[in-house]
């Protein structure tokens, strides 16, 4: 193997991949869910939305479901 490769003529291309790896969206969150998630990533060492989008994965890998169930007054 080689210590070192030429790689100047080269063709690039795109990752014809990149596409279907995530999608970008648009969500309104708490600034309370922001600063949680934030300063998690800040000590797991990744970005605040990638941690948010493991937890995600996460809930669709366990199959959780939402419970919304709102008390009743008194």
């Amino acid at each position: 193997m080689k210590s070192e490769y030429n790689l100047s003529k080269m063709k690039s291309r795109k990752n014809p991949y990149a596409s279907k790896l995530k999608k970008p969206v648009t969500m309104r969150l708490s600034e309370d869910v922001i600063s949680y998630f934030k300063a998690m990533a800040e000590d797991a060492g990744v970005p605040y939305q990638s941690l948010i989008n493991l937890y995600l994965r996460d809930c669709v890998a366990q199959h959780r479901k939402v419970d919304i169930s709102w008390q009743e007054k008194p």
